[in-house]
This record gives structure tokens, sequence and C-alpha cells, in this order.
């Protein structure tokens, strides 16, 4: 094989259809586009959803929910990850500083400590926010909980 050998796959080249140059052509007079309609002018487009006049499906299905522009989305952090991660790394305070180290967060999450999983260590927790069963298990053995961007009154 050598460069002045070499062609292109066979049928990976096209003529293109020369349309509107003449009735002898073959593709002349309607230019392949058939009889008047819509589809037959210049600029056609169809609409997103169009179903050749059948009433579309996200107009026959009822529009339902909203979007809370109030939610706070926070990412989940369980028990049983901080234990991990205190026990990899010989830790007695985890904050977001840690966890974002770890690869857990990014630096834009709010972070939610969740009850799920086992914790054996007394630990000091700084986070955005707990739930009710994580923080009863992180008093009961003797740990802190902090919230962060909580006044203290």
């Amino acid at each position: 094989m050598e460069l002045h050998n070499l062609t292109p796959a066979c049928g990976s080249l096209h003529n293109s259809k020369r349309v509107g140059r003449g009735v002898g052509s073959g593709k002349g007079r309607t230019s392949t586009r058939g009889h008047k309609g819509a589809k037959a002018r210049s600029g056609y487009k169809k609409k997103i959803g169009f179903e050749g006049g059948q009433m579309p499906l996200q107009r026959r299905v009822p529009k339902f929910g909203f979007k809370n522009i109030n939610r706070v989305e926070y990412k989940a952090i369980n028990l049983s990850t901080l234990q991990k991660l205190a026990e990899d790394k010989n830790l007695t305070s985890i904050g977001i500083a840690e966890l974002k180290e770890a690869g857990f967060i990014s630096s834009k999450h709010l972070v939610k400590i969740l009850g799920n999983g086992e914790l054996t260590l007394k630990l000091d927790v700084q986070a955005n926010a707990f739930s009710q069963k994580a923080e009863d298990a992180i008093k009961a053995l003797g740990g802190t909980v902090n919230r962060i961007g909580e006044s203290k009154e």
C-alpha cells in the first residue's frame, strides 16, 4: 500500500443531489419537495413537539408541582462516614475543611450530618445542620455539635 493507492472506503462518498436544475435532471420543477404545503416552502421549520396537528404530548398532560425558590440543599454526610474519616486520619475534630480535603464536598456545598451508622469516637463536629438522631449520637459520646452560620443567643 502506498499513498497513490489510497482510496476512500466504498460507499463513503456520495455525489450531492443537485435540485432545481431543470426538468431533464429529474430533480427540477418541485425540487424533490412534493406539491404545496408548508414543507414545500422555503424557510420551513417544524416546531419542537409538533405532532402533525394532533394535540402535542406536552399540552395533553396536565401541569403539576412547583419549584420552591427558597429551598436549601444540603450535602448529606452520615455518622459512619465521620467514623471512618476520624479513624483513617486520626481526627478528634471534623469540620468543613476536613470534609473538603477528604473529597466528600466542594466549597459551595452546605453540609448536614445524618444519623445513619455507628459512631464510637468522641468527636467535635462542625456543620451547617444536624439531624436529631446524629446530634444525640454525637452528644451521647461526649462530643460537641457546632452549627455554622447560626447566631449564638
